[in-house]
């Protein structure tokens, strides 16, 4: 039987799982980790951005980055059916005691028309709007990708209001794919990217948080108030560096079968 619920269903390669083996650990909370800090490295190097951190999962690296960048109070724009809305457990509210400016978006997308309009004005009454967060492929929205060119308009109108873009890219890879994009057109665009490893690319668990210095030593703070604190996690690292190195360009087979529907069985595309 094949599992057709999720991608987070696929399970480590025996080439994955050699790598897990033979891990180089370290402590982590003591940043001393190296293959752990070999993939925030990695990962960071591929979008052009400063630095990276590990975390469990792509809710605490979304939730991390929200808290980081906003205060109490304050309002964030996204999709309605965006991931940090709908399944993170209403973690803005609780984590970062932020309100929500909801987008009625095209397949979990939207525009800078409709994120401009949603920016609220400079009143007492009015929460602060700080940021705006996209998704990019849109889980709710069946996999839609933005195309870049609205990514480019939407950071003008942050750029115009002092707001900050984030990115939950969870499947970011898989819009690169689709898009024939690359990772730094996006790294040079968002303040802060999340990309998941647990999704397309196999491994078991982990996200990575992506920004500038400053902002992911802020982000290591709170995911240590956050419980995200881990020991040896080379173990996982080692996973999501093969993942990085191995699986990316594995992707377009999906996207060719998607393109090219044959008579070969899903099974023939699974990450083995």
């Amino acid at each position: 039987m094949i599992d057709f619920r999720s991608d987070t269903v696929t399970k480590p390669s025996p080439q994955m799982l050699e790598c897990m083996f033979t891990a180089k650990v370290g402590d982590d909370v003591f940043g001393e980790d190296p293959s752990v800090n070999e993939l925030e490295s990695l990962a960071a190097s591929m979008f052009g951005l400063e630095a990276g951190l590990f975390c469990p999962s792509g809710t605490m690296t979304n939730q991390i980055a929200i808290k980081a960048h906003t205060q109490p109070g304050d309002e964030l724009i996204c999709d309605k059916m965006s991931h940090i809305y709908q399944y993170e457990g209403g973690g803005i509210a609780f984590n970062s005691g932020c309100s929500v400016k909801l987008i009625d978006g095209d397949r979990g997308r939207i525009t800078a028309d409709q994120v401009k309009a949603a920016i609220n004005p400079d009143d007492v009454h009015k929460p602060n709007t700080s940021l705006v967060s996209l998704e990019n492929t849109a889980n709710r929205g069946g996999g839609s990708c933005y195309n870049f060119t609205d990514i480019q308009e939407i950071k003008e109108v942050c750029l115009q209001n002092n707001l900050k873009l984030h990115l939950d890219g969870a499947r970011i890879f898989n819009a690169l794919i689709a898009k024939n994009e690359t990772a730094k057109q996006y790294g040079e665009i968002f303040d802060t990217i999340s990309i998941c490893l647990s999704k397309g690319l196999g491994t078991p668990v982990g996200s990575v948080l992506l920004g500038p210095k400053d902002f992911i030593k802020k982000a290591r703070r709170i995911r240590k108030v956050f419980g995200g604190g881990m020991r040896q996690a080379g173990f996982m690292a080692a996973a999501g560096i093969y993942a990085l190195q191995n699986n990316i360009d594995r992707l377009s087979i999906e996207r060719d079968r998607d393109l090219n529907p044959g008579p070969q069985g899903y099974e023939d595309f699974l990450i083995k």
